[in-house]
């Protein structure tokens, strides 16, 4: 089963990006409803931070390359 992520809703403020999404970990079978953020070209958010994530390893991973590539940053 793959990881799946939806993009709710993203404001552009500035150099700042908000981005709301939801998650779904095919490892763990958990879901998660979240905020991050670009600063120019950095994602920032508890949900992507390689330290405090909930997410597994392999999720995390797949969500900061999903954005980064579906924002062109």
């Amino acid at each position: 089963m793959k990881h799946q992520i939806s993009i709710i809703d993203y404001v552009e403020q500035g150099s700042s990006l908000y981005i709301q999404l939801e998650v779904r970990d095919a490892e763990t079978g958990s879901q998660f409803r979240e905020e991050v953020r670009f600063l120019n070209d950095l994602l920032y958010g508890e949900l992507v931070h390689p330290e405090k994530s909930p997410l597994s390893e392999s999720c995390r991973t797949a969500v900061t390359a999903y954005l980064k590539n579906h924002f062109n940053r």
